[in-house]
């Protein structure tokens, strides 16, 4: 993929500009259970508000745009790579959540809260881990130097809920800032005059603090230089063609001297990739475009040699027949990876899922075990895991499974879905819905929990004790409701 691969529209795209088109010209827009401002001290967005923007259009795009890439294992590494590199940044507390969006465009951007997204045309983009973690280093740092809550924030007079409108127009305007630019003029979130590109001083700073993040973490420092020299040739070369991160990224000769200066106070040393970045560079490829066409062109990688790893475009191959199912020729692709010994919970997620699409139940639940005792936490494999089990019928253990994971894990949406799908197994209906009220509280549609709780409540068959929290949860919902639709009118 090439870097004019970045300006091509894509239908997802365009479902998530209507998507903000309809939310900015909507009046008013809903906040669901977001805080008053209150007394605003210097100027600055309220953290619980800002977190509470994040969480909204977080729902959004989850749970509403194609959009979102729905891949546990990427999500996962990128999760473990954020989480590496804010734990060394200026505010380590701040809590970041990282997610992939299915979009060849070379971009990310950070929302209020601490949420941010990767298209995966970055993650091709990258040629090593260290420039991927100079990115997110500096979306980091515009997190916790508070930039888009300055950006979002622009008035005392401006009510929550449009700030939620005006952050989904920032989203937009990370993957394309004309689109989002017309539709804010054209809305009431036109009034703010918010900028919708970073400041040159903000661009600066994050780029100072997102290097100091990469050092500490322990990443070649030159990464970040080498990643935005690379975008600002791109743009030289296809001229107006700028890639979108750079649309609202300014990237200006001087920001490019001083990460060079940055550099030569740290001696050249070699920081070698992990195999979870290669494995997961190699499976967002495979998971591009037509399942046939990724194919093939994983295979004349390797034809040609033209790799960093080849058990990593092996993997990817392995996927991209997954996604043919030609289940057979994926493990057989797999195998030899496998066979050198190399240590991830990818491969051991991609093994288990191929044992059990052939209708092996049995050896698919072993291998799920077995990863699951060297990777105890990886997502992947505990949701494969838990949905084998349910597809067995074995209710009783995935149920027991499951809780002792939302336990630690209690705001997990899947889980609790496949928690709903248990108790339905067994009969137990009333728990059922309440299963499914939580679910629909984690995203956002309090509505809908309500009802489930009716329904819950309708189920007659629950024990004094569990009608008990099923009536405390309902009235707890149709309080938030009441504040829902009282901020909405704000």
């Amino acid at each position: 993929m090439g870097y004019h691969s970045t300006m091509r529209f894509t239908r997802s795209r365009a479902v998530l500009t209507l998507l903000l088109a309809v939310t900015l010209a909507s009046a008013p827009v809903r906040g669901d259970g977001l805080p008053e401002l209150g007394d605003v001290a210097g100027g600055d967005l309220p953290l619980s508000a800002e977190k509470k923007i994040g969480q909204q259009i977080m729902h959004e795009i989850r749970w509403q745009s194609p959009s979102y890439l729905d891949d546990p294992d990427v999500e996962a590494y990128l999760n473990q790579l954020g989480g590496r590199l804010s734990a060394v940044s200026s505010d380590p507390g701040f809590g970041f959540q990282f997610f992939a969006i299915d979009e060849p465009s070379i971009n990310a951007f950070a929302m209020p809260g601490g949420y941010i997204g990767v298209h995966a045309g970055l993650i091709l983009a990258a040629q090593s881990e260290s420039e991927l973690a100079g990115v997110l280093a500096h979306e980091i740092s515009h997190v916790t130097q508070r930039h888009i809550a300055r950006q979002v924030y622009q008035s005392k007079q401006v009510g929550i809920a449009s700030m939620v409108a005006m952050g989904l127009a920032l989203l937009a305007a990370r993957s394309n800032s004309q689109v989002a630019g017309a539709a804010i003029v054209g809305s009431q979130a036109g009034a703010m005059s918010a900028q919708l590109a970073f400041s040159r001083d903000f661009e600066r700073e994050s780029d100072r603090l997102g290097f100091d993040t990469l050092q500490r973490a322990g990443f070649d420092v030159r990464g970040m230089g080498r990643f935005f020299e690379r975008l600002q040739q791109a743009v030289r070369l296809y001229e107006n063609n700028a890639t979108a991160y750079l649309r609202t990224h300014p990237l200006t000769g001087e920001r490019l001297s001083d990460m060079q200066n940055r550099e030569q106070a740290y001696p050249y040393r070699q920081v070698r990739d992990s195999n979870d970045f290669l494995l997961v560079r190699a499976r967002v490829r495979a998971l591009q475009g037509r399942p046939a066409d990724a194919v093939k062109e994983l295979q004349r990688q390797l034809a040609e040699e033209k790799f960093n790893s080849r058990p990593a475009i092996q993997y990817g191959l392995a996927v991209a027949l997954a996604r043919q199912r030609d289940w057979s020729a994926a493990e057989q692709a797999l195998a030899p990876v496998r066979a050198t010994g190399l240590s991830s919970a990818l491969l051991e997620h991609l093994a288990a899922d191929l044992r059990l699409a052939q209708g092996d139940l049995k050896q698919g639940l072993r291998l799920y075990s077995e990863g699951l005792l060297r990777f105890p936490q990886h997502p992947g494999l505990v949701y494969g895991y838990a949905a084998a089990l349910i597809e067995a019928r074995r209710f009783a253990e995935a149920l027991h499974f499951i809780q002792g994971r939302l336990a630690s894990q209690a705001e997990d949406v899947r889980l609790q879905k496949m928690r709903a799908q248990c108790h339905a197994g067994l009969g137990q209906f009333a728990q059922q819905h309440l299963a499914l009220a939580e679910s629909f509280v984690l995203q956002g549609q309090t509505a809908a929990a309500i009802e489930q709780l009716q329904l819950a409540q309708r189920a007659a068959d629950a024990n004094f004790y569990e009608m008990s929290a099923i009536d405390a949860r309902l009235r707890q919902m149709k309080l938030k409701r009441l504040e829902e639709i009282r901020e909405s009118r704000n």
